[in-house]
């Protein structure tokens, strides 16, 4: 199912079918699965990312013996050390923590978008070779007819052999055609089932349906704050958000760590059979850990980690500049497949209307059965090309949703959903 707050772009085809098939995706894809495993495990880490800064409590013994084996001990006690996370050490951890789990949700955001994604190509190309295997069977069939007529005029020595030559090389190119559709159909049902987690396909999938089509009206601009919902962008942020944590942390590392520590100890020791209690012990005082030496080395930690940071923020800018070449890209491609499916059904039109009249002729003994078949098989051809015109508009619209990371439908497609399946 889909997330809180997660845009429902894929309801935009208006395919129950479908809208099922992505929800179950969502459910029981195995990608997603593993990036909320990976989500619920950083969220864990986060809720203790301050934890070495907290005080903490142990109770230790130990068993020491004198140097001359007069007498042993036993040592048991309680000691305390709160880390006060001085110099930026406190916040560094809780940017490492929160970035953490912000990159883990942008990777599931990811996983959910591609799957969704994904799933709504696969079906759209099975959709496709169904219709492809349609219309490709009608042009088999009529290239049989014609092949029929073509012999029993050869009979009657109106056609020559070369006539039916081509009759039978145009029979056998079509039937080779349908070939290509029903591997397609296979390919894309198995694709889906592994989306969903099936070992096989549904066979409610393999029923015919509507080929899913996108709002055929244009799109405009689209505001560019969409494209913070991209998961690349949201991880690039989430980089950025480390690497300066990493840096808070390299350069606290430079100064006096400062912590308060306590304890509590009591000892037995036990000599020449005597037993003596020294009972207890406590102490609490300031821990200073001060670099000394090693100083270089933790100035060269502190600019690496200024130099990761600028990496991480040259990403960001990469993936935002990436973002709006994809964004503009899509549009213009799903400008131009638009124009395609429009020019396609002109011509699918102009076709039914010589079939029409072809028939018409042929009603009048001014036309022959070849005539009507022949233009019936240019009338199937077109009706092919439509299918793939229609079917890389949606292609293109889902590109562009993925693209805008997929809350956008609504808003930057004036009308979505509102076109009806043809």
């Amino acid at each position: 199912m889909a997330g809180p707050g997660e845009q429902l772009w894929w309801r935009a085809f208006g395919d129950a079918r479908l809208d099922a098939l992505v929800d179950q995706a969502l459910a029981a894809n195995n990608d997603i699965g593993v990036a909320c495993a990976h989500l619920r495990a950083a969220r864990a880490l986060a809720r203790t990312s301050d934890a070495e800064l907290r005080p903490n409590l142990h109770l230790r013994t130990s068993d020491p013996i004198d140097p001359d084996a007069s007498a042993s001990y036993l040592v048991i006690g309680f000691d305390s050390v709160w880390e006060l996370g001085l110099f930026g050490r406190g916040q560094a951890m809780h940017r490492m923590a929160r970035a953490d789990m912000e990159a883990a949700d942008a990777d599931l955001a990811g996983a959910r978008l591609s799957v969704a994604a994904e799933v709504v190509r696969q079906w759209t190309l099975l959709r496709l070779a169904q219709h492809r295997e349609t219309e490709l069977g009608d042009i088999q069939r009529q290239r049989v007819a014609q092949q029929g007529l073509v012999e029993e005029r050869a009979r009657l020595g109106l056609a020559s052999p070369e006539q039916v030559d081509r009759a039978h090389a145009a029979v056998a190119s079509a039937s080779m055609a349908l070939v290509e559709p029903r591997q397609a159909s296979a390919a894309a049902a198995h694709a889906l089932a592994v989306l969903v987690d099936r070992s096989e396909p549904d066979p409610d999938w393999i029923r015919p349906g509507p080929l899913p089509q996108a709002s055929e009206r244009g799109v405009g601009s689209v505001p560019a704050d969409l494209l913070r919902q991209r998961p690349d962008i949201a991880r690039a942020q989430a980089a950025v958000l480390g690497a300066a944590g990493e840096l808070g942390l390299a350069r606290a590392e430079r100064y006096p760590n400062i912590a308060i520590g306590g304890s509590v100890i009591r000892s037995t020791s036990e000599a020449h059979r005597i037993n003596t209690d020294t009972g207890a012990i406590g102490s609490i005082g300031p821990l200073i850990d001060i670099p000394l030496f090693d100083w270089g080395l933790r100035r060269s930690k502190e600019r690496a980690k200024a130099a990761e940071l600028q990496a991480a923020a040259l990403g960001y800018r990469k993936s935002v500049l990436t973002a709006v070449a994809e964004v503009e890209t899509g549009l213009a491609t799903l400008d131009a497949q638009r124009q395609r499916v429009q020019q396609g059904q002109l011509a699918l039109d102009a076709l039914d209307s010589a079939v029409n009249a072809v028939r018409r002729r042929r009603a009048l003994g001014l036309a022959s059965d070849i005539d009507v078949a022949d233009v019936q098989v240019d009338r199937s051809l077109a009706a092919v090309e439509l299918a793939d015109a229609r079917s890389d508009h949606a292609l293109a619209w889902v590109a562009l949703c993925k693209a805008l990371g997929g809350d956008w439908a609504n808003a930057a497609v004036p009308g979505a959903g509102s076109g009806k399946n043809r």
